[in-house]
């Protein structure tokens, strides 16, 4: 079920992808930068651990 867009298809069309492509790279971005977080805090509570 594609809407018609007339003359203005392409133009329309190639905004979406670059929409999904964005939001794409911002939810990569943001889970890669999560697990970065993860892992410091991770060593940053076995460093206090160890030092006690």
């Amino acid at each position: 079920m594609m809407p018609e867009f007339g003359k203005y298809a392409v133009t329309i069309l190639a905004s979406w992808g670059a929409t999904l492509v964005l939001l794409a790279g911002l939810i990569a971005a943001t889970l890669i930068r999560g697990a970065q977080v993860k892992r410091a805090l991770k060593a940053q509570e076995e460093r206090m651990k160890n030092d006690g």
